[in-house]
C-alpha cells in the first residue's frame, strides 16, 4: 500500500459525525493497585481523500481520521486519494467532542535504570469514540531517564519540560475512566502503567477479540497487522504516537463493536 509520512502533531482532533450511542450508565469502580509497567507501541502516515479548496473551512487528515470520515459519509475505500488532502472540516456538535460511553486508551515510555532496561511512563492519551483526543498528557517519571527511545516512543526530553506528575497523570486518568466501557490492546499494560484497575465488564481489548486472533493463529494480535488487515492503513512506521494507537484501536473496535459486545461475557451486560 503506498503511504505517505505526516507529522500527527499537526493534524485536526476533528472526526466527523456518527451514529447516536446510548450513553447508558454503567456502573464500576477504578481502584490503585501495584502492578508492573509494559515497553510502548506506535503511528505514521496519512490516507487522504478528495481534494476540496483550501478554506478555513478545512482540515488535513491522517489515515485513521480519515477513515471515520469515509465511514460515516458512506465514501468507498476504492475512491480514496492516498496523499496529503484537506476535507470539510464541519463544527457544531459538542456531544462528538466529549468523553461519551466508550473511551480508547495508550501509553508511550522510555527506558530508566541501568541501560535503560526499565520501562515508565511518559504519555498518556485517551480518545473517545469518534477519535476526539480527550486527554493527552507527557508524565514525568520519577526515575532519571537513562534510555529516551525517541526512535519508538516519540518522547523527547522537550516534552517532559512541564510534564506532569505521574500522581497527576494516574488521578486525572482513574476520574476520566470511571463508569466508562474502556478499549484499547492489550489493555491491561497500560492500566498497569497507571497502577490502575478496571471493572473486567467494562473492557473490551482488541488484542484478545477472537475475531481479530484468527489472522495470528489464535495468538495475540500485533495493533500494527491488525490496522493494515483490515483497515488497510499502515501505522507504526516510525517514532510512536500514543494518540494514534488509541485511535487505531477505537477503530478496530467500531469495525467489529456488534460482534465484541455480543460475545458471551458481555451480551447481558451491556445496555442496548
Amino acid at each position: 500500500m503506498s503511504t505517505l509520512s505526516l507529522n500527527w502533531k499537526k493534524l485536526s482532533k476533528r472526526l466527523a459525525k456518527d451514529k447516536p450511542l446510548d450513553e447508558g450508565k454503567n456502573e464500576s469502580k477504578i481502584s490503585v493497585k501495584s502492578v508492573p509497567s509494559k515497553h510502548a507501541k506506535t503511528l505514521k502516515n496519512t490516507v487522504s481523500i478528495p481534494t476540496v479548496p483550501n478554506t478555513p473551512e478545512t482540515v488535513l487528515m491522517g489515515p485513521l481520521e480519515a477513515s471515520l470520515w469515509m465511514n460515516e459519509n458512506d465514501i468507498l475505500e476504492s475512491n480514496i486519494i492516498r496523499e496529503r488532502t484537506k476535507v470539510p472540516h464541519t463544527t457544531g456538535n459538542s456531544r462528538k467532542t466529549e468523553p461519551g460511553k466508550y473511551l480508547a486508551i495508550d501509553c508511550e515510555f522510555v527506558g530508566v535504570g541501568e541501560d535503560g532496561r526499565e520501562s515508565a511512563l511518559a504519555r498518556v492519551s485517551v480518545v473517545n469514540f469518534y477519535g476526539q483526543v480527550i486527554y493527552d498528557k507527557f508524565v514525568k517519571p520519577k526515575e532519571k531517564v537513562t534510555d529516551w527511545r525517541t526512535w519508538i516512543s516519540g518522547v523527547t526530553p522537550k516534552d517532559l519540560i512541564g510534564a506532569v506528575s505521574f500522581q497527576e497523570a494516574q488521578e486525572e486518568v482513574s476520574n476520566l475512566l470511571l463508569n466508562k466501557i474502556l478499549v484499547g490492546h492489550a489493555v491491561n499494560n497500560d492500566l498497569e502503567a497507571l497502577f490502575l484497575s478496571h471493572p473486567k465488564l467494562l473492557i473490551r481489548d482488541t488484542s484478545q477479540f477472537p475475531g481479530f486472533k484468527e489472522i495470528s493463529q489464535g495468538k495475540q494480535p500485533a495493533l500494527k497487522k491488525l490496522t493494515s488487515h483490515f483497515l488497510n492503513i499502515a501505522i507504526q512506521q516510525g517514532s510512536h504516537s500514543s494518540v494514534d494507537d488509541a485511535r487505531a484501536t477505537m477503530l478496530l473496535f467500531r469495525l467489529k463493536r456488534k460482534e465484541i459486545e455480543n460475545q458471551p461475557r458481555l451480551k447481558h451486560h451491556v445496555k442496548k
